[in-house]
């Protein structure tokens, strides 16, 4: 056979990742750097679930959304949900009992929140205590400029939505860290699962003093004092309040070629970020598309505003009412069975540092497109959904034919690790489902790497899906 023969019949047999770059043209590379230009600007302005449900929010707003929409066609559905879960939809073409088009991610990203108690005073400094939210690192937590985020209710039950240390102007915070040349005993002799001890993640926040020397906690006394004087706040406050401590900055381009992007919370703010431009670009979908931004992820999704909650079935109520039907609930479940699903979630892109705990075959890259992961959990495929042949074939072959870069992937090897995601939450109503979004690396870290190529098809594909 000759050679020409042989690589024809190898290009058309055999599997190949496609680089984005090389799958597309100049005008199409603008529109990547375009994209991500706005992604950024979400990632800074959306560092918490409730400041994502807020833009959200507005942005669909603008866009013609409405929580009491007219019944005119296409009808634009919004519904938000305690403030930190938020649905949008836009009607489709064929009827609701044949099903919708659902994408689905999480607003919720690893941090410190503060305690219910968290101001005291040690050494002659005030500090205030946290309590670790979701799978973190403990030492990629210290020393670095951290902001407070977050709503607290006074006791006149009022309330209080602060942000301190992202402006310029503002001072930040930080958890210390021992000095090596005393770390030996403390860190170096032991694991990093107990070098690294939760209740030691104490948050600095002040030095100087209020009062006399006789003055009686006289540091924690001063952030009283300054509290109470800036945003009228008594330390019993502190009780009622939701106070995130997350990284200070902005996201960043990475590398001289600009082709990375670093941040906290691409993990899911990627997916989010993706899925409502994908739904805000289109017009007229086959079938009614809703995409869905969750809290608590992070957590096991439990909780009122979780994906194990009941929203999604209220979403679908409200849906039936508004084109019409009456919201029975055998009728919502039907429509469940017939629905597709994407769950917006990003994976663990291959390591060039540490390939040894990834099986490479079916490991994600950086640059190689949107990744389909046909199922999470961990081990032998515990406490995950397994997407079936059916659907896996159906959108395989809508990315090809929508020009959509695609890989697939698995987080780790085997008996590595594992990590679960909603679309185990969303499969017990009988709908297909399978995870979809980008890769990443430092996944859970304060800066989180993604391709520039790799966001930009993970919204090409969500709109392709939506559009279907």
């Amino acid at each position: 056979m000759k050679k020409s023969e042989i690589e024809r019949l190898s290009k058309k047999l055999t599997s190949q990742r496609r680089l984005v770059w090389d799958a597309i043209d100049q005008r199409e590379k603008k529109r990547v750097f375009s994209f991500d230009r706005e992604y950024q600007g979400f990632l800074n302005t959306a560092k918490t679930e409730r400041e994502a449900v807020k833009l959200i929010e507005e942005t669909a707003l603008k866009n013609g959304f409405s929580s009491n929409p007219p019944s005119k066609q296409p009808i634009k559905m919004m519904r938000t949900f305690q403030e930190k879960s938020i649905a949008l939809s836009i009607s489709g073409r064929k009827p609701l009992g044949e099903g919708i088009n659902l994408v689905v991610s999480h607003l919720d990203s690893p941090r410190l929140d503060l305690k219910q108690n968290p101001l005291y005073e040690e050494v002659d400094l005030a500090f205030m205590k946290t309590h670790y939210y979701g799978g973190i690192k403990k030492f990629q937590w210290l020393t670095r400029p951290l902001a407070i985020h977050g709503r607290i209710i006074r006791s006149d039950s009022t309330t209080l939505d602060i942000i301190v240390g992202e402006d310029d102007s503002d001072p930040v915070f930080s958890v210390a860290d021992i000095l090596p040349h005393l770390a030996r005993k403390v860190q170096y002799d032991k694991k990093v699962s107990d070098a690294f001890v939760a209740e030691k993640l104490n948050l600095m926040v002040g030095s100087l003093p209020f009062g006399d020397k006789d003055t009686k906690e006289r540091f924690k006394l001063a952030i009283l004092s300054f509290l109470n004087e800036k945003f009228g706040l008594v330390e019993e406050d502190f009780i009622s309040a939701e106070l995130e401590v997350v990284p200070a900055g902005t996201a960043r381009d990475v590398g001289w070629d600009r082709g990375l992007t670093g941040g906290y919370g691409q993990d899911d703010r990627a997916c989010a970020f993706s899925s409502l431009k994908a739904i805000l670009d289109i017009k007229n979908p086959q079938r009614t598309a809703l995409v869905l931004f969750f809290d608590k992820e992070e957590i096991g999704s439990d909780g009122a505003t979780g994906a194990k909650s009941r929203f999604l079935e209220s979403i679908l109520a409200d849906l039936m009412v508004a084109h019409g039907k009456d919201p029975l609930y055998h009728e919502i479940h039907n429509v469940l069975m017939n629905s597709r699903a994407l769950s917006g979630d990003v994976n663990g892109g291959l390591d060039p540092d540490f390939q040894d705990v990834h099986e490479k075959r079916n490991a994600a890259q950086l640059g190689y497109g949107l990744c389909l992961t046909k199922f999470t959990g961990s081990g032998g495929k515990y406490g995950a959904n397994d997407a079936n042949a059916e659907y896996v074939g159906w959108i395989r072959n809508l990315f090809n034919k929508k020009g959509v870069v695609w890989q697939t992937g698995e987080l780790g090897k085997v008996d590595e690790g594992g990590g679960g995601t909603v679309a185990r939450f969303l499969a017990p109503y009988g709908m297909q489902v399978i995870d979809c979004g980008p890769p990443v690396l430092s996944m859970h870290s304060p800066f989180e790497i993604a391709h520039k190529g790799d966001i930009y098809m993970t919204y090409k594909g969500f709109r392709a899906f939506l559009e279907s």
